[in-house]
């Protein structure tokens, strides 16, 4: 199995996990995923020193290991609320069943128990940079290439191509924008609309 393969493999065991964390924590009696959990901790092992890997899989990784790094931080408290029982209102918004919240919380805090949560379909900033010859601008290819992979990550969809392709990619688009619209430079952005991650790419006029 190449390490690509095994990246994605890593990927699937991680949603994988995050599934049976939700189906254990809205069921008392249901156990913790332990094996899986066992499968995704070895995989994060076996290539952290990233020895082998390209930039492409190295950032691929650390994305991952990012990812299982904050969600086994939300299931160790939630896992503490299950055995302990609330202790803070904010505790609360966790959603942990089988765990009752005392009355005197519930009518202190009866909206979400003070915390605000970003407004449903609200966008986040989108991320730009500002080519002219991207072969010989690799950081910013590189940056663009984060923030893509990044937003893919957090949206849930699949990462797919490698820095390799996409640094040619993104070469041969500026060569064809900047030849068709005469100018100097290209702004890329990356941006999310309606859940999904779209790379845009316009021309910056001269001057």
């Amino acid at each position: 199995m190449t390490i690509d393969e095994e990246l994605t493999l890593l990927d699937q065991q991680l949603r994988r996990l995050k599934i049976e964390y939700e189906i254990f924590f809205s069921n008392p009696a249901k156990r913790p995923p332990t094996d899986v959990e066992w499968k995704v901790l070895s995989l994060l092992r076996k290539f952290s020193d990233g020895a082998r890997m390209s930039f492409s899989q190295r950032f691929r990784y650390n994305a991952l290991a990012q990812r299982y790094a904050i969600q086994a931080d939300l299931w160790r408290k939630k896992m503490r609320i299950r055995e302990e029982g609330y202790r803070r209102p904010q505790d609360a918004i966790l959603s942990v069943q089988g765990v009752r919240v005392s009355e005197e919380h519930e009518s202190k805090h009866p909206t979400a128990y003070g915390l605000t949560r970003k407004p449903e379909g609200a966008a986040d900033e989108p991320f730009t940079v500002q080519c002219s010859d991207a072969a010989a601008e690799r950081e910013k290819v590189e940056s663009l290439y984060k923030a893509l992979t990044t937003a893919k990550y957090k949206s849930g969809e699949e990462v797919s191509g490698s820095f390799d392709s996409f640094a040619k990619f993104v070469s041969k688009k500026t060569g064809e924008i900047r030849k068709q619209h005469n100018c100097e430079s290209v702004v890329y952005s990356v941006e999310v609309q309606d859940g999904q991650v779209k790379l845009k790419a316009k021309a910056k006029a001269k001057g």
